[in-house]
């Protein structure tokens, strides 16, 4: 049995069981073939390998994200591809692994920015959160600041509480200001209460 072989689809299984063991096993064994081998298969003819493998491959970069930081250039380009699973799946593989190979990354951001903006749930959610993690860089902290902040002012509200709360940890002194700005902006349009206390108190932290 190849590592291939293991993967929910080859095992006739529905569930995401078969993909997560794997990824656990390939994270602990530090295996970077296996890891190889996924990537190769993301062009595999079958879609539902494709699925499999890159649910693979993000789940090991939430585990051990320098087994696969080395793709970064291959996940920037499945955002194009035409399979959806492939591109939430290549973001959420970019947002496990961006604090690894953060200068790659970053060049690519026009594209994931974009890809932020068209994308679904999903891609919107790890789209903010990679221009979160690169606000922590400080080479690319201004600049990613001042796209989360687009982000933050056309964001669905409710998205917004989750991308508020999310930003905390890279909120200070200098940027609090057009944060805390931007979210009382955003107040009006919450219809959910619930979702309006929770940015109002992300507000009430900074102000």
């Amino acid at each position: 049995m190849t590592i291939i072989d293991k993967l929910a689809t080859l095992l006739n299984r529905k569930d995401e069981a078969p993909n997560q063991e794997l990824a656990r096993d390939i994270a602990e064994r530090e295996d970077r073939e296996a890891v190889r081998e996924h990537i190769d298969h993301l062009s595999n003819q079958d879609k539902n390998i494709q699925s499999d493998c890159i649910k693979v491959l993000y789940e090991i970069g939430h585990l051990n994200p320098s087994l696969v930081a080395e793709y970064s250039n291959e996940f920037v380009a499945l955002l194009d591809h035409r399979n959806n699973r492939l591109v939430w799946g290549a973001m959420t593989a970019l947002d496990a692994i961006i604090l690894e190979n953060p200068e790659v990354i970053y060049a690519a951001l026009e594209k994931i920015v974009d890809h932020t903006d068209k994308g679904s749930v999903i891609t919107k959610d790890h789209g903010v959160n990679i221009l979160i993690k690169l606000c922590s860089v400080q080479p690319y902290a201004d600049h990613a600041f001042a796209l989360l902040i687009e982000q933050l002012k056309r964001c669905p509200t409710n998205q917004l509480p989750m991308y508020a709360e999310n930003a905390i940890s890279i909120v200070n002194d200098q940027n609090k200001a057009l944060f805390t700005k931007t979210l009382i902006s955003r107040l009006d349009d919450i219809e959910k209460e619930t979702k309006r206390k929770r940015v109002e108190k992300v507000i009430k932290k900074w102000s």
